[in-house]
């Protein structure tokens, strides 16, 4: 898993292979990933949008922009929680991902939440990132 706390949000991220949904020999490989957002502050926070940068094993990369996630804005209170789950496809059989949430607090007040690095993988070809 991996972990990213900013101003009192904490993303964390563990991201799996899905041989099921992949297909190597037409190179594609895709992978889920399920996010949990924390908010462990004492302001009440809302997600407003979603920045991904996502790059495979070539060094291709493509960027995510949008509303929420997963079609919604959550507003999450202190001690409150979110989770999702995505999916990511690759050409190749590895890649990284990582990126960032804008927040809104009641105040009207934005900010940037980080998303960490997360490598994506087959198990083959397993790997650490920083």
């Amino acid at each position: 898993m991996y972990k990213a706390v900013t101003r009192d949000i904490s993303v964390t991220v563990a991201p799996r292979y899905m041989p099921e949904e992949s297909s190597p020999k037409e190179e594609r490989y895709f992978f889920a990933y399920t996010v949990e957002i924390v908010n462990t502050g004492s302001e009440r926070v809302q997600l407003r949008s979603r920045y991904w940068r996502i790059m495979d094993d070539r060094g291709q990369v493509q960027e995510v922009r949008g509303p929420g996630v997963v079609g919604e804005q959550p507003i999450l209170g202190p001690g409150e929680s979110f989770s999702y789950t995505s999916g990511c496809p690759l050409q190749t059989r590895s890649g990284t991902m990582q990126g960032n949430y804008i927040m809104e607090t009641d105040a009207g007040e934005t900010f940037v939440a980080e998303i960490p690095l997360f490598s994506l993988d087959i198990p083959q070809a397993r790997r650490v990132v920083h």
